[in-house]
């Protein structure tokens, strides 16, 4: 019996998805719920498990975009696990022995099909703009093969040989793709401003350094800096409504909720998953939730789901050395914070100079929709409460809003 394995919806709104890579070669014996290719959507990379045990055999090559609901591959259900690699040996000996001495006569022989380009072998020259015609091909009567088509260079790189001049060309995948598609919509159809403000974070520090280490003892996460930024954000997002609403056509959204979106780097590229109602969340609560979502983007288990439909983005450059940046948006989101590295400087404190860890922080957002007057109140009131985290963000209670 054969199963024709369809790709699934990832997603709401995912039409199309792109065969990242095969797992598995056409003609091997897969497990039930083995990971047998990672397919691209918009959104995210995700694994398709076979559906069935048995012999498969591959419908789409890698890079190729196809239709959610389109069959991918067929698996052999009636096939035993033993006799499918025989039949491949088998299969294998049989094509292989009788081409080996006809190859080069067969080379020579022109025919109707010399030059001609298989589908794969189309698809990669195009891409590489060379024309078939200037690549001569191994196949069977002067065919065209894929291998052809990946060994072809054109005719201006052929100029130089310096093997310590190198290049390569890879098609970027579905996910960066539409990231750049989006980043370029953004910039194009919204009226991006940013503003900038410095924070004080010897507060936090001094905080972090006195419960870093009950902390996790108690919740088995640590106490880092995204829960006091989150907790901030979410009292400056009902001081400043406007702030976590959004444009749909010509009305404006608004949310009683915060869906913050936190950006982490991935494997594949830079993924938004989000931490739903963090409104209703504490310290532990949203550190634990930082973590586990980080944890699912870094092993590539993050859905779609869990990265659709937040309100409010926060992104942290400073992991990676960034002092100064302008975010840009995540849309359909009116703003996003970027926080960047700590340095400690000299500032002014009740007339004198001290030195502190300061932390510049940036807010871009849709000019549109947010007038100068709230985006520049909400990073204020972001940065009263950063410091200022014992009165505003835990009420006078340091051990109570820390649960310990």
């Amino acid at each position: 019996m054969i199963l024709e394995m369809k790709v699934p919806s990832p997603g709401e709104s995912i039409t199309e998805v792109e065969i990242a890579s095969w797992l598995v070669e056409d003609g091997d014996y897969v497990e039930k719920d083995q990971a047998i290719a990672e397919v691209d959507s918009d959104k995210a990379t995700l694994e398709l498990p076979a559906e069935e045990s048995g012999i498969i055999t591959l419908k789409a090559e890698e890079g190729d975009a196809v239709d959610v609901g389109a069959v991918v591959c067929l698996i052999d259900m009636s096939a035993a696990k033993k006799e499918g690699a025989k039949k491949r040996e088998t299969t294998k000996t049989e094509v292989s022995a009788p081409e080996e001495k006809p190859v080069q006569n067969e080379e020579v022989k022109e025919t109707y099909a010399t030059g001609s380009a298989s589908p794969a072998a189309k698809k990669i020259l195009a891409e590489k703009n060379i024309d078939p015609k200037s690549v001569k091909g191994t196949g069977k009567e002067g065919r065209i093969t894929k291998q052809d088509a990946l060994d072809a260079k054109p005719s201006m790189g052929e100029a130089l040989n310096d093997e310590n001049r190198k290049s390569e060309r890879k098609k970027l995948s579905m996910l960066r793709r539409k990231v750049a598609e989006r980043l370029v919509s953004v910039k194009n159809e919204t009226a991006m401003l940013t503003t900038f403000n410095e924070v004080d974070m010897q507060p936090i520090f001094d905080l972090r350094k006195k419960y870093k280490e009950e902390f996790k003892a108690k919740h088995e996460v640590s106490l880092g800096f995204m829960s006091f930024f989150t907790l901030a954000v979410v009292r400056a997002l009902k001081m400043f409504p406007d702030v976590n609403s959004m444009i749909d056509g010509d009305f404006k959204v608004s949310y009683d909720f915060a869906d913050i979106s936190i950006a982490v780097s991935g494997p594949k590229g830079l993924m938004v998953p989000v931490i739903r109602n963090a409104e209703n969340l504490g310290f532990k609560g949203v550190e634990s939730e930082v973590k586990r979502l980080a944890l699912r983007a870094r092993d590539g288990q993050i859905t779609v789901d869990e990265m659709t439909g937040g309100t409010f983005t926060i992104t942290n450059g400073g992991v990676f050395g960034s002092m100064l940046s302008t975010p840009i948006l995540n849309p359909p989101q009116s703003a996003i914070l970027g926080m960047h590295n700590i340095v400690e400087r000299p500032v002014a404190i009740d007339g004198k100079v001290e030195i502190r860890p300061v932390m510049y922080v940036a807010l871009s957002y849709d000019h549109r929709i947010i007038d100068g007057k709230e985006s520049v109140g909400f990073l204020v009131a972001v940065k009263e409460a950063l410091e200022n985290p014992v009165e505003i963000l835990m009420n006078g209670d340091e051990k109570k809003a820390l649960e310990l």
